[in-house]
């Protein structure tokens, strides 16, 4: 949860400022067009249209959560567009006070809205009725930008990027590692390496490389490196997933704990207010119910990792009452026992429930069903990898969310990237990984704790 406070009236200054940063993506364009009925005029991020309602949500999300914050009105906004949003870039939000007017209680800010280079892209003028009491509100965190704030308190995580002899597998680390995230070890054939950066204009110099002569060489050498220690994460290139994951789960590479190895996807959908992690959706195909035990508590570990407090956990099936006839229900009733009996810890967990009665309230309530978890899920378990990988990705490239994911169970976090992931994606998977591991070195039973029997 996030606490937001706010300034009153009288505690706000003339030249106050305020700031956000936002990657925008093509899809939050087709999403705002969406939402005003009229994708073929506003779908395009140069459109005045959907240009000025982007900057105006913008500059008033600023107004609503940091300055003045909770308990202000926004009175009138004029946007000037002089530029075409920039898509798969930075963009950075401002607001500063310029005049307050003590007989209204209202204050007038100028806004703006720079690119990566500083270019101006849009100004704004608001007037807004400031508080004049102070609130504070508790609220969900959402947008995934906030994995890259809770990072930048952090040094940059050592990294093994294991045999990136893509453009895509290269550019995710070199891009991690300018956002500060990673200082990238490279583990692959150095002359291709060099030859692939070179074709995509990347820029080495940052990055150590340990030469390979194969993926599965690779792989081993990556992994012992990581079990020795010398580096926090690992980060899969353009090699096939099970060599990577076949050689962490060697003996000699010590980066075993006994738990199974799962995915965790976090998902931030546009139209949901709250964060969500879904797992497995990548690795177990059809898990039995102890394995489900490890899922589950992977989960609730990778959770806690990102800041989400004691994470509500929901276990999927397609009704919420138990059948026997419906296995997906059975498990969903033993995971939640084996959660009283502290077999399962660091969560609170329900099951089985169905998917809409874990995520709103309001299908909860019509359903009768009385529960901690129904409505306010953090955390959704899913009864097989095709219902999972089809919840993702339906949220992922239907419904323009933000995704990030990390195979976790092992001394490491993993990271698997796609070459369908975007640029966002690969950054908000390094920033997970980053928080993951700062976790496991800080309190690594809470992350990972002893199996209890």
């Amino acid at each position: 949860m996030l606490s937001i406070g706010n300034k009153t009236f009288d505690e706000i200054k003339v030249g106050d400022i305020a700031s956000t940063q936002r990657t925008l993506q093509a899809g939050d364009v087709r999403a705002w067009a969406t939402a005003f009925g009229d994708v073929g005029l506003l779908a395009q991020p140069d459109h005045g249209a959907g240009t000025a309602g982007i900057v105006s949500v913008l500059l008033t999300s600023l107004v609503g959560t940091t300055l003045p914050g909770p308990g202000s009105s926004v009175r009138s906004t004029a946007v000037q567009l002089r530029a075409p949003l920039p898509i798969n870039n930075v963009l950075t939000a401002k607001i500063a006070v310029r005049e307050k007017r003590a007989d209204e209680k209202l204050v007038v800010f100028d806004g703006e809205c720079t690119d990566a280079a500083g270019l101006v892209v849009a100004t704004a003028a608001l007037e807004v009725l400031a508080p004049l009491t102070r609130v504070k509100r508790e609220v969900p965190e959402h947008k995934l930008e906030g994995l890259l704030d809770r990072c930048r308190g952090l040094e940059p995580m050592l990294t093994g990027v294991v045999h990136p002899c893509s453009a895509d597998a290269l550019a995710g680390a070199v891009e991690a590692a300018e956002a500060k995230l990673i200082v990238p070890v490279l583990f692959g054939p150095e002359a291709e390496l060099r030859r692939v950066a070179a074709a995509a204009k990347l820029d080495l110099s940052g990055c150590r490389i340990v030469a390979t002569e194969s993926p599965e060489d690779s792989a081993a050498k990556a992994a012992a490196t990581a079990g020795a220690g010398e580096v926090k994460a690992l980060m899969k290139g353009s090699l096939h997933t099970d060599v990577l994951l076949h050689a962490a789960m060697q003996k000699e590479a010590k980066l075993r704990t006994g738990r199974l190895l799962s995915h965790c996807a976090i998902v931030s959908a546009p139209t949901y207010a709250r964060r969500m992690v879904i797992s497995d959706v990548a690795l177990n195909i059809a898990p039995d119910t102890d394995q489900k035990r490890d899922i589950c508590q992977n989960a609730i570990g990778f959770a806690c990792a990102l800041g989400i407090e004691a994470p509500k956990v929901a276990v999927l099936a397609a009704v919420e009452t138990v059948r026997t006839k419906m296995p997906a229900t059975l498990d969903g009733a033993v995971l939640a026992k084996m959660a009283d009996r502290r077999q399962i810890v660091g969560g609170i967990v329900d099951g089985p429930l169905d998917l809409d009665a874990a995520v709103d309230a309001e299908a909860a309530r019509v359903k009768n069903i009385s529960s901690p978890v129904a409505g306010v899920a953090d955390v959704l378990i899913v009864p097989n990898i095709e219902a999972g990988n089809m919840i993702y990705k339906n949220l992922a490239f239907m419904a323009d969310a933000q995704t990030a994911g990390l195979v976790v169970g092992a001394r490491v976090p993993i990271v698997l990237t796609s070459r369908a992931d975007t640029a966002a994606a690969r950054r908000f998977s390094a920033a997970a990984a980053v928080l993951y591991a700062d976790a496991l070195e800080r309190d690594r039973q809470s992350v990972l704790p002893e199996n209890v029997e």
